[in-house]
């Protein structure tokens, strides 16, 4: 097949675009001016220069595809920049799946776990579970808005599938994302880990998921791409392992999270610049964000690796890269 792929610059899209490769696909990649062209050194492909807002730009990137596979995304987990976050991840989406439906092609719509309902660490998330959301940051109400959207595409008749990835792990993590907590353990001692969990995953199980749902996801349905569901201290504490070095020891008391939060949520103002540490992102990481990927498992074939193989990997990854 002849697949469009966004944000193959990205963690998970490029991760796609290695798999999608090696499966036999040939894959047109969508990139902006500012996109870091060397995480595509090495994987065959043909790179368009786009903007999603331009019909003439979109016509060309679905030129003579067989499907679409839609990986961009800004991941803004703060009160700041939600009328971006909407730009990128709602309007942008509209416009591929607009796209999609006119040429009746098929569309992969990669979404996340966060845009599903809150869980505890005793009752996991579903596809179906959806309230109540997660805490309003411009991430978790651009990636709910832009399901919405998919939904209402699919009604209208676009043949779409949604995928809701965990927590990923592993190698391939350019800027990086999930790997930057890592890089944090390494370089400083770190005390604290927040409260809550999350559901972990290889990025590369969740590629193959991706690609599975393109061939056997159900039009119209949800599919939760998840992993193991363990503890922000456990994760912290596995990671440290890996780089063999110190890791946290308790878990971040609730009005010690309040109080860093706040603080950075004050810094943002007097800067002008949200930073990633602020009560949106202190909040989220006292919740548990616990799913069951069972319905994957059964329908989709998808398979959940070891997080501790993803973890040394990903090391691995970044030592070879420079990064430490």
């Amino acid at each position: 097949m002849r697949i469009l792929l966004t944000g193959a610059t990205g963690f998970l899209g490029n991760n796609i675009a290695r798999s999608l490769v090696k499966q036999g696909h040939s894959i047109v990649v969508t990139l902006r001016h500012s996109s870091d062209r060397r995480t595509l050194d090495g994987i065959p492909h043909e790179g368009v220069n786009i903007d999603f807002a331009s019909p003439e730009d979109l016509s060309i990137a679905f030129e003579n595809v067989d499907a679409v596979i839609h990986s961009a995304a800004l991941i803004q987990i703060g009160w700041s920049k939600l009328a971006l976050s909407r730009k990128i991840n709602v309007e942008a989406t509209i416009q591929i799946a607009e796209a999609a439906r006119r040429r009746n092609i098929r569309m992969v719509h990669i979404s996340s776990v966060d845009a599903l309902g809150r869980t505890t660490e005793s009752e996991l998330g579903t596809e179906s579970h959806l309230n109540p959301p997660q805490p309003g940051c411009s991430y978790v109400i651009s990636k709910r808005e832009a399901e919405t959207a998919i939904i209402l595409e699919v009604a209208n008749g676009l043949d779409a599938v949604i995928v809701n990835p965990g927590f990923m792990v592993g190698p391939y993590d350019w800027r990086p994302s999930s790997g930057e907590v890592m890089l944090t353990l390494k370089k400083q001692f770190m005390p604290f880990a927040p409260a809550g969990g999350c559901c972990v995953a290889d990025v590369r199980d969740v590629a193959d998921g991706v690609i599975s749902a393109l061939h056997h996801g159900n039009t119209g349905q949800r599919y939760i791409l998840g992993g193991i569901n363990m503890r922000y201290l456990e994760l912290f504490q596995q990671m440290a392992a890996v780089m063999k070095c110190r890791s946290p020891k308790a878990k971040l008391p609730n009005w010690l999270a309040s109080v860093v939060g706040k603080s950075g949520d004050l810094i943002g103002k007097i800067r002008g610049t949200e930073p990633a540490i602020n009560s949106a992102a202190t909040e989220m990481g006292q919740l548990f964000h616990y799913f069951d990927s069972e319905k994957a498992k059964r329908e989709l074939g998808y398979q959940i690796g070891s997080v501790e193989n993803a973890l040394q990997d990903a090391w691995d990854w970044f030592q070879a890269n420079g990064y430490v």
